[in-house]
């Protein structure tokens, strides 16, 4: 159970991170007739229905009940980069693109983990664009912190190996300490087309799973 407890804790304190730098999505200013002739974005409703599911990922797997948005302060430490993206963006939920869905399941195994999906959708140019900023910005720093009200989460980056899958790929290892507790999630980016995959979790469930999430992202072509 503790490691439960803090592996959600360090999935949450990663998507306030990328919270934080959600501009990024909006940063286009080149290959605008590019992304004229792209194909419209895919609907919130759409998204939902190629997000995995209890049966997609099979026995273990229990899908969590997304909890309200907060609009606590959190703040970047130590991290220039990432303090600058997010100078002027309100805490959110998810990145910035104009159109998301997101799941969470919890799979009991040896020990309790958490695996988070979101997919987006908008032109190609704004997905690269937008997730290629948000990882450099946290791949620029090794290591920084991010405080929440109270809690002043520990962090460390570092890249690793994106699976050859999609048009586009990135993939990194973040490292959470706080309370005398470490925990370490791997979030991996997938962008085909007009849709983007963003998985999040323990490094295993990942792996395990990024193939199957990007099949169903784009089980309607």
């Amino acid at each position: 159970m503790r490691r439960s407890t803090t592996t959600t804790l360090a999935l949450s304190a990663a998507v306030a991170v990328l919270a934080l730098t959600g501009c990024a999505g909006h940063a286009e200013s080149a290959g605008t007739s590019a992304a004229s002739s792209a194909p419209a974005p895919l609907s919130s409703a759409q998204l939902s229905q190629r997000l995995l599911n209890e049966s997609d990922l099979g026995e273990g797997y229990t899908r969590k009940t997304e909890p309200p948005r907060r609009n606590d302060d959190v703040t970047v430490i130590g991290c220039p980069t990432l303090e600058k993206l997010g100078s002027n963006t309100a805490t959110g939920a998810s990145l910035d693109f104009r159109r998301k869905a997101k799941a969470t399941f919890t799979y009991i195994g040896s020990s309790s983990s958490e695996v988070s999906e979101e997919l987006y959708s908008d032109s190609p140019v704004k997905l690269s664009k937008g997730i290629s900023q948000v990882f450099k910005a946290m791949l620029s720093c090794p290591s920084y912190q991010v405080a929440s009200g109270s809690t002043v989460v520990d962090m460390g980056t570092e890249k690793s190996t994106a699976p050859d899958l999609g048009d586009e790929q990135w993939s990194q290892l973040l490292t959470f300490s706080v309370g005398g507790q470490r925990s370490v999630v791997k979030q991996t980016a997938i962008r085909v087309d007009n849709i983007l995959v963003l998985i999040s979790g323990s490094p295993g469930l990942v792996d395990a799973h990024a193939g199957e999430a990007l099949a169903k992202a784009r089980s309607a072509e």
